[in-house]
């Protein structure tokens, strides 16, 4: 793929740290995120820092080359099959959870042989079995994510395309996939998200031993991901859910929604998003809110885009806040809400997002979400206005010049 040339920094400097460490570097997201191309830039990597060809082992498990190991006894058979000698080896296993009992396979190599092992999957599931048991306290996990806004632009710049600030308006619409971009129109895009959409749902969820019901599922998450942002309400979903197979005389209940809803995170369809209780300065127990993982996933599941819905911004931001590695919450005040609390190395902020302020009456009515805050970490009010429009202490920062890194959230 084309897309390879592409270094993934954000996340390459975070993984860089474990490559000799015997922890099992752990690698998930959702499908045709890129997962495998960190793969083989971690391998680029280890190369050039000298590492023979024949201590790294790649095996990517989607390859029919490699279809025949498909059983924990098969795979521990396989790499100690290439261990030759006593030098340290690089194991790198891509889409391992086609292999059963894996685990079984990692924890029996981590203990007999001097190795480093990295594991790609596409489900958290990964290892959230009973068979993970084997694995507690020895891995260490990262979450990878499609394109970010910096990388979409770094990509088509190598592509030799002039990217201007209205980009952002395309990448709204129909995300950070990294294989859209070498598609010509929006038309081969739809069906290409398309086609990843209902592929997850195949491959990831809708399983030979699944309880799930295909047309019940394919509703629901159709309505949460058009709704990624907004305030979540199991009772608006059953609603929806009835009236629109009412001829059907089909229903659904809060439970089904949940069991649901948790396998659209599982798949990284979506991030669910807690509350934080700003006067209390606690985590509120409830979820209040789902952010689709790419916002291009929005888009094929609503009927029209608005380009002044702040909630596909709002998704853009919070996936930014978590690629960065922030934790990041809805903020609940006394009297209503802020969009984000981000925190960091103990640190933190408070962020509203907003489209344009176009007059008084919208610029007052995005500063004043912070009045009931007496926390002094800094309030931050981000829009696409290209003017500086900060006032009575919050500071305004244009999304863009956020999104492309030339400006730092300040955090006390």
């Amino acid at each position: 793929m084309t897309y390879m040339i592409i270094k993934r920094e954000l996340y390459l400097e975070k993984i860089r740290n474990y490559y000799e460490s015997d922890l099992i570097k752990v690698i998930t997201g959702i499908r045709r995120a890129g997962k495998s191309m960190i793969l083989e830039q971690i391998i680029s990597e280890l190369r050039q820092s000298g590492i023979q060809k024949e201590q790294i082992i790649y095996v990517n498990f989607e390859d029919l080359d490699f279809e025949y190991i498909n059983d924990a006894h098969k795979l521990n058979d396989f790499a100690k099959s290439r261990i030759i000698n006593n030098q340290k080896y690089y194991l790198l296993f891509d889409e391992i959870q086609h292999v059963k009992e894996f685990e079984k396979a990692i924890a029996s190599l981590k203990a007999t042989k001097n190795v480093s092992i990295f594991v790609t999957g596409s489900n958290s599931r990964l290892l959230s079995g009973e068979l993970a048991t084997l694995l507690v306290g020895r891995t260490v996990e990262f979450k990878i994510l499609p394109f970010n806004f910096k990388e979409a632009c770094e990509y088509l710049r190598l592509k030799g395309v002039k990217v201007k600030d209205d980009f952002i308006f395309d990448y709204i619409k129909w995300g950070g996939f990294p294989q859209r971009f070498d598609l010509k129109n929006e038309s081969e895009v739809k069906n290409y998200l398309e086609s990843t959409y209902n592929g997850i749902i195949t491959k990831d969820i809708l399983t030979r031993n699944s309880d799930i019901e295909t047309h019940k599922f394919k509703t629901i998450s159709s309505y949460v991901l058009a709704n990624a942002g907004k305030e979540f309400s199991s009772i608006n979903i059953v609603n929806y859910f009835n009236a629109v197979n009412n001829k059907n005389k089909m229903e659904i209940d809060k439970k089904t929604i949940y069991n649901y809803l948790d396998k659209m995170e599982k798949a990284y369809f979506v991030s669910r998003v807690k509350r934080f209780n700003i006067s209390g300065k606690e985590v509120l127990k409830t979820i209040e809110k789902q952010y689709a993982i790419d916002t291009g996933l929005r888009t094929i599941n609503t009927n029209s885009v608005n380009y002044e819905d702040t909630f596909f911004l709002e998704n853009i931001v919070y996936n930014e806040l978590i690629v960065r590695g922030f934790d990041v919450y809805t903020g609940k005040t006394y009297n209503g809400e802020v969009d984000f609390v981000a925190i960091k190395d103990l640190k933190k902020c408070f962020i509203q997002v907003s489209y344009y302020m176009i007059n008084e009456k919208t610029i007052e009515r995005e500063f004043s979400a912070f009045s009931p805050i007496k926390d002094a970490s800094p309030k931050i009010v981000l829009s696409l206005d290209r003017i500086d429009l900060s006032r009575n202490g919050i500071i305004h920062i244009n999304i863009i010049d956020f999104l492309l890194g030339r400006v730092e959230l300040p955090m006390t």
